[in-house]
């Protein structure tokens, strides 16, 4: 990846690695059950995030901006490293000075975002798809990526819902209909493409 601040342009890479909605507060009816699947996530997405920057693949993260309109990233993460049940998932998974971000109003990363002409510019043809939650948000992304003919990696041990249950049927979709990859994270071929 580059490491000027000088540069004007995104990094080059044929391969992203999406995290979704994984700067989240979890203070919802049913968060406690969705912190117990996601905090075991949350360690293989870090894992996963260590391999692709050995690999030179640039980390974007996707988030709600739940509802804050004039909310910015950076805020966002603050907010969610103490005093709330998400804390020790945001904390794992705090993002690093070279990351990118993106906010998205909806549960699709494209949907009303800047992500496609983020991907464009960094030569993306192949995406990891990574968060919360498999059966709203990731999925939702899949499918908007497949439309847009990426090549998806969605790694089953790299999301999580609030059982296992509806994680695995969800899952079941992107690999099925979207020609997703959905290995565990550690099998998954992981090179710059």
């Amino acid at each position: 990846m580059a490491k000027n601040d000088e540069q004007s342009f995104p990094d080059q890479s044929a391969v992203a690695l999406l995290i979704i909605d994984t700067i989240n507060d979890l203070e919802f009816a049913g968060g406690e059950t969705l912190l117990r699947h996601a905090l075991p996530m949350a360690h293989n997405i870090a894992a996963l995030k260590r391999r692709a920057r050995a690999a030179g693949i640039p980390a974007i993260y996707l988030n709600d901006n739940f509802g804050q309109w004039r909310s910015d990233f950076r805020s966002v993460v603050q907010r969610n490293l103490a005093g709330v049940r998400g804390a020790p998932m945001v904390r794992l998974l705090a993002p690093e000075p070279d990351d990118y971000f993106v906010l998205k109003p909806k549960h699709s990363g494209f949907f009303g975002t800047t992500l496609e002409t983020l991907l464009r510019f960094i030569g993306a043809r192949t995406l990891v798809l990574t968060g919360l939650t498999t059966e709203m948000c990731v999925l939702f992304t899949a499918m908007d990526a497949y439309m847009r003919d990426y090549a998806l990696l969605v790694p089953g041990d790299c999301c999580a819902a609030a059982s296992a249950a509806r994680h695995w049927q969800a899952l079941d979709y992107p690999q099925q209909v979207l020609k997703a990859d959905t290995r565990p994270a550690a099998e998954l071929p992981l090179e710059r493409r």
